[in-house]
């Protein structure tokens, strides 16, 4: 069973984002005061009481205006009406009824969904009343007067609208969801293979950079488990964005990043590994997030028999550092493989979650060390390693006890990654190995002693 799906509606520039993160507790929506920031549904979970639903932010909504992206936001409103059991209107008590408002109020008629009408912008509760008594000309119903940006009001606004809301059954639980967060570069196609993905409109496409700003997240039950999908929106060099929307996009993006359990980094086959691409693929790595490499607009690609193979060589030849990955070559466009997604991506948090015990550890520890013992030093010491254990997931963590740290260079180290990964798997996800040495009151004893030996 989902959560019943409240939808937040209204003209641009009413406080319909501000009032979403209030709701929802939360800073996830961008809010500015530049009409249109808002373009795609962004979902949220909304608390109330007891009480759980999914809050849907929506673009700001105009009839009598063609302008740019405005029949696509029309369009993500229309569908997120389709699923919502309520449509909380927000009007702006501060400008009183306006042309807009009255169309949006007539559009509304058409949807079976039930209305209420909050009255944004009173903070003044004895003048909020007054404000909101212009709005039942709209002919929702009766209008609630708040304050998205203090919160007046709005406890009175929620308890109208759980009222409204299905009762949830008896001792249900729900899955939690494996968060997947799709990024890359900006017009890589990241908002294509959402909608691929969902087989819908779930988010706007456009070939003009930055159009989507806000993280947009699906639900989706695939491969027996439940997902939540996060398209983000292109990730650009600082240096390269101004101050405002996109900047507060970005920032969602690599937060997504860092919450999510697994990325997908899509890579355009036409351009080919850029420097952008090799900053994000060092973020999802340092981050230790699972991974998965799309490479997406394949069907573009002039190929023969051998172009996948030599086209993956290179793409892998600077991601070297992602080459624990597995990669797909796939066409949002057409659909061709999106499906397989799904399955690489789950075999990848299998790993990401995995445990190993530390006897099968140290079987593959000890087979390493007698294929390639550990450098020696040139003062003639030689690394020596113990035993290891495996300390965390998600990432696979290991320490690994040798005498000292310093004596295993980087090579070596790299040796046993590889060792430790071909020996127990992991594919798809990055691994963290801890080297520790002997413990410190160890070392100072063997200082102490040395002193009284070399004293008079």
């Amino acid at each position: 069973m989902m959560r019943p799906v409240v939808a937040i509606i209204g003209r641009p520039n009413v406080g319909k984002s501000t009032l979403v993160n209030r709701l929802c507790r939360s800073r996830e929506a961008i809010v500015h005061d530049i009409p249109g920031v808002t373009r795609d549904r962004i979902y949220q979970d909304g608390y109330w009481g007891d009480r759980e639903f999914k809050v849907v932010d929506t673009g700001g909504l105009l009839f009598d205006d063609d302008s740019e992206f405005l029949p696509e936001i029309r369009e993500q409103v229309d569908l997120a009406l389709t699923e919502a059991v309520v449509a909380l209107v927000i009007v702006d008590g501060q400008q009183g009824i306006t042309s807009a408002d009255e169309s949006i109020a007539e559009w509304l008629r058409s949807h079976p969904c039930q209305t209420l009408v909050a009255v944004n912008k009173c903070e003044s509760p004895e003048q909020g009343l007054s404000m909101a008594a212009e709005f039942w000309k709209l002919g929702l119903g009766e209008p609630y007067p708040i304050s998205a940006i203090h919160g007046v009001g709005t406890g009175e606004l929620l308890d109208r609208v759980i009222s409204l809301l299905p009762v949830a059954q008896e001792g249900f639980e729900q899955e939690e969801p494996i968060e997947l967060a799709i990024v890359g570069r900006p017009n890589v196609g990241k908002s294509s293979l959402l909608n691929s993905i969902c087989g819908s409109s779930r988010s706007i496409v456009s070939p003009i950079s930055g159009t989507t700003r806000d993280s947009v997240d699906a639900s989706l039950f695939k491969n027996d488990k439940l997902w939540k999908v996060i398209d983000t929106a292109g990730i650009r060099r600082r240096k390269s964005v101004n101050y405002g929307p996109e900047f507060f996009g970005i920032n969602r993006s690599l937060k997504a990043i860092e919450r999510s359990d697994i990325c997908i980094l899509v890579i355009d086959a036409l351009d080919g590994v850029t420097e952008q691409d090799q900053r994000l693929a060092g973020k999802i790595e340092k981050d230790g997030r699972a991974c998965v490499l799309v490479v997406n607009k394949w069907d573009a690609v002039e190929k023969d028999s051998h172009t996948m193979t030599k086209m993956e060589k290179e793409l892998r030849a600077k991601l070297y550092f992602l080459d624990w990955a597995n990669m797909l070559f796939t066409s949002a466009l057409t659909g061709q493989r999106v499906e397989g997604i799904f399955a690489v991506a789950a075999l990848a948090i299998e790993q990401h979650r995995r445990r190993v015990s530390t006897s099968v550890v140290n079987e593959v520890l000890k087979e390493a060390t007698s294929w390639r013992s550990p450098p020696t030093s040139r003062g003639g010491r030689q690394g020596r390693l113990y035993y290891g254990t495996q300390v965390a997931t998600s990432p696979p963590s290991f320490t690994l006890f040798v005498n000292d740290p310093k004596l295993f260079g980087e090579t070596y180290r790299r040796y046993v990654e590889r060792h430790l990964r071909e020996g127990l798997g992991f594919e798809g996800t990055p691994l963290r190995l801890f080297w520790r040495g002997k413990p410190q009151r160890d070392a100072e004893k063997d200082l102490a002693k040395q002193k009284i030996e070399s004293s008079p």
